[in-house]
Formats: structure tokens, C-alpha cells, sequence
């Protein structure tokens, strides 16, 4: 069974992720990260939330700047019309 984290917990399970997978957890815009997966999850379709969200992180270490999920969000607003 999955347990679902309460909002005050998400800093920290972003603290502890970022220690795990050698980040600096203050180049985390957590707020614009749950901004892509609510536009994708609800202009494309659920399961493309996670999977965009990778996709963005990826694109944003490669190209060492966030505009990755800027980018993201308008192709998912787009897609909607």
C-alpha cells in the first residue's frame, strides 16, 4: 500500500531525495514541478504527469537551466486546444 505524504512532509522527502541522488535540494522549484505534473495530469492525461516530469528533469540537467518545465507546461497547454 502506498503511503501518501502530507504536504509539511514534502520538503523534507525533498531534502532526503536530494541527499540520495547527490542534489542541492535549493535548485528545486518544487512549486513549478507540481505545476507541470497538475497542467499535464489535467490537459493530457494523468500518467503523463510523471512521465513529462522526468522528461523535464532530464532536459533541465542536460541543459543546466529549469526552462525545461517552462517549455513543458506550454506544450501541455497547447495540446489541450
Amino acid at each position: 500500500m502506498a503511503v501518501h505524504l502530507p504536504p509539511e512532509a514534502l520538503d523534507a522527502w525533498t531534502r532526503a531525495a536530494c541527499d540520495e541522488l547527490d542534489l542541492d535540494p535549493d535548485d528545486i522549484d518544487i512549486a513549478a514541478v507540481l505545476d507541470l505534473a497538475r497542467d499535464v495530469a489535467h490537459g493530457v492525461a494523468r500518467p503523463a504527469a510523471p512521465l513529462t516530469a522526468y522528461l523535464a528533469g532530464l532536459a533541465a540537467g542536460r541543459n543546466g537551466d529549469a526552462a525545461a518545465l517552462d517549455k513543458a507546461v506550454a506544450l501541455a497547454k497547447r495540446w489541450e486546444s
